[in-house]
């Protein structure tokens, strides 16, 4: 079934849904393929309470080495996880679609990057540090307002996604590294 990709970006209010939709997700996973995943976690907007997001679930998923992935092809696209290339060449990425409608994504990352990663990172500040996620939710809005188109919605986002995950990681101890891991 192809997935729908709707003209404009389509952001809603926070669903208190959201966090239990990504556990039953996550306990699926961990069922399909025992012992690939040494770590599994809700991502993105959808797992900040009271932000705003496009209704996608992500997911991040930390394994050994991204080979081990390879042999739980056939087990993710039973829960409907089908392979997708979107240029990220440090890990793998898996979209579910429900009805056609883009519904999950899952980021698989090797479990040396785990701590690092900018999603997580991220995810993990606009928690803890309420008055960026309005800003944040402030500019989704505005963004989607504009009619941007799905493809141009995360480069529109670029410029403040890039300044809370720096000024995250320097909380951390950590370097600057650029948002967006495309080729």
């Amino acid at each position: 079934m192809a997935v729908s990709e709707p003209r404009g970006v389509h952001v809603v209010e926070y669903d208190p849904s959201w966090p239990q939709r990504a556990a039953i997700a996550i306990d699926a996973l961990r069922t399909a393929a025992p012992g690939l995943f040494v770590e599994i976690e809700h991502i993105g907007s959808t797992a900040v309470p009271g932000l705003a997001a496009k209704p996608v679930i992500d997911l991040m998923a930390a394994v050994r080495d991204l080979t081990h992935a390879v042999p739980h092809q056939a087990a993710l696209a039973g829960l409907g996880f089908r392979p997708h290339d979107n240029g990220m060449t440090d890990r793998l990425v898996y979209v579910r679609a429900d009805d056609g409608v883009r519904s999950h994504i899952l980021h698989v990352v090797a479990m040396e990057s785990w701590a690092t990663r900018n999603q997580r990172i991220l995810r993990d500040h606009l928690r803890a540090h309420p008055e960026d996620a309005t800003r944040y939710a402030q500019l989704k809005w505005a963004i989607a307002a504009a009619g941007t188109g799905a493809g141009e919605y995360s480069r529109a986002k670029t410029e403040l996604v890039q300044e809370l995950t720096d000024r995250a990681r320097a909380r951390l101890g950590l370097p600057s590294v650029p948002v967006w891991e495309k080729r």
